[in-house]
């Protein structure tokens, strides 16, 4: 990352729902095709908001950036709460330099007038089309250029405060401060990207990536980064190597605010779990206790939800699935009707997310009891619907085509598996992600198996999916 100015982009990730009812909006797109480009155009480093990926959160790193960051850009599109936020702070730090755009035919739940809002054009269906995103980014080269030069000649002010409020003056932070920050976001942004680049070698080169890991997880604890973001993605790059016991030792190497971050201890608790999983592990009594009061201790602090049910049933999940192997059938079906019990919970906590639906629904087949089949059939028709939607309002990933394959098997529906399993393969799942569903398509095969149903179409399913189980 060169000397350039640093211009912080504040805009949602991935695919959102339109407010007036329309197609999601790609921002991705709007990011990729159009603003970066003309950012850099504008002789300067764009550098995005990352508070999204981490489920929301709004952290150190993204107060320093709103405040040092020498421009800005923000999308006001769909009127997403946390841009808003973002821009109200900016606003109340800096008088000028930064550039507010949006989708002209979109709805904004204030009047723009006062702001420099630069519109851009989307279709019908909301797409950006080649020749729009060549005005936006060059309507956004020109307009940041322009700001540079209001700011060398300190003109008339773009934020709304400074412009109606003429007495107030914030007090700037200390030059060593904004010094000390471009050094640190040009190591995160550098970090984050060597980490990106190691995620997608995992399968494929794991010793040469746990060695890469190794060196910036120590290089980290020698720094004094607390961007959140990069500890995050540390830890999801352990994760890929399925090295729960390294994304135990980053977090205990975080700074202790970043530790209380509730995505942050949900990835520790499922690390827990997945070394309770390991039937090697002598400790797999001690790692489970201490997952489900991770848990515990979330949900209390912040009530009940999606993905800590979902996790707490994970939990269930795998210790009913060691003690059904030892032959304990009692347990067992207490285990298993805990988890059954947490994953509709958290598909009741957000009918929105399909990941505690799907396992609900997968589980209540296995039980294979009269009651649960029709538990089962109620159920799953709106799981679908759930995941139907949210892959329209969002960019399909992985999950989205695993639950897509999880759906079919559980409907006999073959040829829609294969179809399924064909978009699991197409996005190159990390390992533990491969395994993860082929361990569910081998519950619903035993199983019905154990009921006598005719089982044989699944195998040539399960062994392309994990190869190596």
């Amino acid at each position: 990352m060169s000397d350039r100015p640093l211009c912080f982009v504040l805009m949602p990730f991935g695919k959102k729902p339109d407010p007036a009812g329309g197609a999601a909006i790609d921002f991705d797109a709007v990011y990729r095709r159009a603003l970066r480009p003309g950012i850099e155009d504008a002789g300067m480093t764009p550098i995005r908001a990352d508070e999204e990926k981490l489920g929301g959160i709004i952290h150190q790193a993204m107060y320093e950036r709103l405040l040092l960051c020498d421009f800005a850009v923000a999308d006001l599109t769909t009127a997403n709460p946390n841009v808003l936020y973002e821009l109200g702070i900016r606003h109340a730090a800096r008088p000028r330099t930064t550039l507010t755009v949006y989708a002209a035919q979109k709805p904004l739940p204030f009047d723009v007038a006062l702001l420099r809002t630069q519109r851009y054009q989307l279709t019908t269906k909301n797409k950006l089309t080649g020749k729009a995103a060549e005005r936006l980014r060059a309507s956004t080269a020109a307009h940041l250029t322009s700001l540079q030069e209001l700011a060398r000649q300190d003109e008339a002010p773009d934020s709304p405060l400074f412009q109606l409020v003429s007495a107030w003056r914030p007090q700037q932070l200390p030059a060593e401060a904004a010094s000390s920050f471009r050094g640190q976001v040009r190591e995160g942004e550098a970090l984050k990207r060597r980490l990106d680049t190691v995620r997608r070698m995992a399968g494929t080169a794991d010793a040469e990536a746990r060695a890469v890991l190794d060196e910036v997880h120590a290089s980290m604890r020698r720094s004094d980064t607390v961007d959140l973001g990069v500890w995050i993605d540390l830890v999801l790059a352990y994760r890929a190597l399925d090295d729960w016991r390294s994304m135990l030792e980053v977090y205990d190497d975080m700074p202790r605010h970043l530790r209380r971050q509730a995505a942050v201890r949900q990835l520790v608790a499922f690390a827990h779990n997945r070394l309770a999983e390991d039937p090697t592990n002598p400790e797999r009594d001690e790692r489970r206790a201490t997952a489900l009061s991770m848990l515990d201790e979330l949900e209390r602090e912040w009530g009940p939800s999606s993905e800590t049910y979902g996790l707490r049933g994970r939990v269930y999940k795998a210790h009913w699935a060691e003690v059904a192997a030892a032959g304990e059938d009692l347990l067992a079906a207490v285990l298993l009707e805990k988890a059954v019990d947490q994953y509709v919970r958290g598909f009741e906590a957000d009918w929105r997310d399909y990941y505690p639906g799907v396992n609900a629904v997968t589980l209540l087949d296995v039980q294979g009891t009269p009651a649960s089949l029709d538990r089962k059939d109620d159920l799953l028709p709106v799981v679908r619907f759930a995941l139907e939607q949210r892959a329209r309002a969002e960019a399909a990933d992985y999950w989205v085509s695993a639950t897509r394959l999880e759906l079919a098997v559980l409907d006999d529906d073959g040829d829609r598996a294969r179809r399924a399993l064909g978009e699991c393969q197409g996005h190159a799942p990390e390992r533990w992600q491969r395994r993860t569903t082929a361990g569910n398509l081998r519950l619903i095969r035993d199983a019905r198996a154990a009921r006598g149903i005719d089982v044989a179409w699944l195998d040539g399913l399960i062994d392309r999916l994990d190869p190596t189980a």
